[in-house]
């Protein structure tokens, strides 16, 4: 009929774009991993920024692959995510990664506060000695909270195959979509508490790094050591607040995603909020490259490679 076919042509062009998005996300933080890990190599150890990159850029990358997966199941073999553990699997690796890519950011955004920000508090300045010790432990607590969520995302994934196992599976894709959208109501509900938190930590880091930047332009002498200081704040203040903007539209995607679940009648609007969260992690990816110039330097050097490989074709 018409409406299948219309319905067909929307999912096909649904795919289209988050395919696109995938692969553009999945190469940016491929080279962020790839850049970590040839410096890795070179100086056989890596520092307390670059491992959190390097997490946050293993975590995004494998992120939208299992997610991609997913969107293309879901609109190519529907009731293959029915019919096998598919389902269970692949949402709770799903669940994992996009708590642990949280967190890491999260942590990011902490890590830039207390190393760039002074402040002559004993709590911080004890903070800022041991924030390289502190940053394996930070990163640890964020792999067992996203593994406890992935556990538990496993097994009410398990229970609604087990009750949907026995149904004739007839109804159309975003049918069955929204009935499986409002049996995870709680796992929505989970991620965004900790979605919100990590968002707080965000905003805090950033105003403490902006009152931080306050104090020492009003303080700052003419000499060369502050204006380098000065620019250390500005490129971290740039990166924070890109991110804080970022994160709040993502936030209200994934608030947005819990309302809309019940609603039978929203599927392009949620195929809009899923065109952002799916382009999230390659845009922030993107502005991590340009806020360290020696990725940034890299990527320069790669393009300009490109292109005078082009311009002699």
């Amino acid at each position: 009929s018409q409406e299948q076919t219309n319905a067909t042509s929307y999912d096909a062009a649904a795919v289209a774009i988050i395919t696109l998005e995938t692969f553009a996300g999945m190469w940016i933080n491929a080279f962020i991993i790839s850049v970590l890990c040839m410096g890795w190599v070179k100086k056989k150890t890596l520092n307390s920024n670059e491992k959190i990159l390097l997490l946050l850029g293993c975590s995004r990358f494998w992120y939208l692959c299992i997610s991609w997966v997913y969107s293309f199941l879901s609109v190519t073999y529907p009731k293959y995510l029915y019919v096998h553990s598919m389902l269970q699997l692949v949402l709770s690796i799903q669940t994992f990664l996009n708590y642990f890519k949280l967190w890491v950011s999260a942590c990011l955004c902490c890590f830039h506060c207390i190393k760039i920000a002074n402040f002559r508090n004993n709590f911080f300045i004890y903070l800022k000695v041991k924030i390289d010790r502190i940053v394996p432990w930070l990163l640890l607590g964020s792999v067992l909270l996203a593994l406890a969520i992935s556990i538990l995302a496993y097994d009410i994934a398990e229970k609604l195959h087990s009750t949907n196992r026995n149904s004739t599976c007839r109804r159309n894709f975003w049918e069955e979509s929204i009935k499986m959208e409002e049996h995870l109501f709680h796992i929505y509900f989970l991620t965004g508490f900790g979605y919100a938190a990590s968002f707080m930590a965000a905003i805090f880091s950033a105003l403490l790094l902006l009152f931080s930047l306050w104090r020492h332009k009003r303080n700052m002498q003419t000499n060369s050591m502050n204006n380098l200081s000065m620019d250390v704040h500005i490129r971290a203040m740039k990166s924070i607040l890109s991110f804080l903007v970022l994160y709040t539209i993502n936030f209200i995607c994934l608030i947005l995603t819990i309302i809309y679940a019940s609603k039978k009648n929203a599927s392009s609007t949620v195929f809009l909020i899923y065109v952002f969260l799916y382009a999230f992690p390659g845009v922030h990816s993107l502005i991590l490259i340009f806020s360290n110039p020696k990725m940034e330097n890299t990527l320069l050097r790669i393009l300009l490679c490109v292109k005078c490989k082009v311009c002699m074709k």
